[in-house]
């Protein structure tokens, strides 16, 4: 076990740092190496992230030869004639965003079967639009003994609208499409940068997919796909969150080929706040204000203010002079670490999917958990602008969606290091 010790209240982040490939768009993309039937597809700036890992399991678990190169930060894979049925419980438990498996597997076999998905610490998330999807184009779909089950001799086109634009379920009713029996008109689908760079692939694979980005996908499905060769996209939310981290602490700091279309919510709000927000050859530089202003905030789907950046937002809006509100309305549990945010001096009221903070008050260092992903980042981001030593723990969180995090804020300028917790007591 590990922790991450700040020595903050005086960082100032300056100097360049490099983006690297989005988490949620490489997931998906992992699943589609399900869909070829013949062919090598290799996956390039493949981030080198727990869930990765854990994803690669899960398809070498269906039969299909995978190579990850850390070095190279490839993934290469050969596609398989006979594939397995099969995504088990001790996977899909651990990472949720597993069950696009499902669409695929189901394309390829006729047959799936793969774990329910457990829990989630930031909500709910139901999957029940990915299963009307799925039936919409001919499934027969069962859930029992921990599983679901999905059969269809040959799935087939369908006109199907969806109630709320889930990513999950706009990727796994996509994929499923690639190879079903005529043509899908999907409405009300999700717009983000990941399902566009999703569809690239497929379209490189061979299928005929029109509309990603937009709220209507049209695919014609195809008798079979090939592999293909891909680069994942930039991962936004990370951009984001240096983003967030140099307007914090009065920065000045170059995000390396950060997209602006990705990201112009956040960007839309750095200005508000008083950021300067500079286009550039290279990227898109962040210099924070002397005092950061306050600023209201409503999470939405794409092209909406991500979810995904909201706990790291509120760790600014935090130290911004004045009041701030923060409405979530994606997931319903999403203000834990606010909770914890409260232990560094944050002032903070919460009723239901509402957050107003009064900022620009005193902060001081404290032991804190992350209770997910984006808050081990937020309580991290917080830790540098407060006085004193803060210790974040739960590091698993972290590693899901960051690599080398602590490093790269060292190399701007944080006086922070992640030990073990034995070496503590020598920091």
């Amino acid at each position: 076990m590990e922790k991450i010790i700040i020595n903050g209240g005086q960082t100032r982040l300056t100097g360049q740092v490099e983006i690297e490939g989005a988490k949620n768009a490489v997931l998906p993309l992992l699943a589609a190496t399900i869909l070829p039937s013949e062919g090598e597809t290799v996956l390039h700036n493949v981030p080198i992230l727990s869930d990765v890992y854990t994803m690669n399991k899960v398809v070498r678990h269906l039969n299909i030869p995978l190579d990850f190169s850390e070095n190279q930060k490839t993934v290469t894979t050969q596609a398989a004639t006979e594939i397995a049925i099969e995504a088990p419980y001790e996977y899909v438990s651990k990472m949720r965003a597993s069950i696009v498996v499902l669409g695929p597997i189901l394309a390829r076999n006729g047959h799936a079967r793969v774990s329910m998905p457990g829990g989630c610490t930031i909500g709910s998330r139901p999957i029940d639009l990915h299963l009307r999807g799925l039936r919409a184009m001919g499934a027969e779909i069962t859930q029992r003994g921990g599983f679901i089950e999905a059969r269809a001799e040959q799935l087939h086109g369908a006109h199907f609208y969806m109630d709320f634009p889930s990513v999950g379920a706009t990727q796994n009713i996509l994929m499923a499409a690639t190879l079903a029996k005529g043509t899908s008109i999907l409405e009300n689908v999700a717009r983000e940068p990941e399902i566009v760079d999703l569809a690239n692939l497929l379209n490189k694979m061979g299928a005929d997919v029109k509309g990603a980005g937009t709220d209507t996908i049209i695919v014609k499905g195809v008798e079979k796909m090939h592999g293909a060769h891909h680069s994942v996209v930039q991962d936004r939310i990370e951009a984001g969150t240096f983003m967030l981290a140099a307007a914090m602490t009065q920065g000045n700091v170059l995000i390396l080929e950060a997209v602006r279309e990705h990201n112009r919510p956040l960007l839309s709000k750095l200005s508000e706040m008083g950021a300067d927000v500079i286009q550039e050859e290279d990227g898109i530089r962040i210099i924070g204000p002397k005092t950061l202003k306050a600023v209201h905030v409503t999470t939405l789907p794409y092209p909406g203010f991500p979810t995904d950046i909201q706990a790291q937002m509120t760790a600014a809006q935090s130290v911004a002079m004045g009041e701030s509100t923060m409405i979530e309305t994606v997931f319903e549990n999403r203000f834990q670490h606010l909770e914890e945010m409260r232990r560094m001096g944050v002032s903070v009221d919460i009723s239901r999917n509402t957050a107003i903070i009064q900022g620009a008050n005193d902060l001081t260092g404290a032991e804190v958990q992350s209770t997910d992903l984006r808050a081990s980042a937020a309580l991290i981001l917080l830790g540098m602008v407060a006085s004193g030593l803060t210790m974040v723990d739960n590091l698993e969180h972290l590693d899901r969606g960051y690599y080398h995090f602590h490093e790269k804020l060292a190399a701007l300028g944080a006086d922070i290091k992640r030990v073990k917790h034995e070496e503590i007591a020598d920091v």
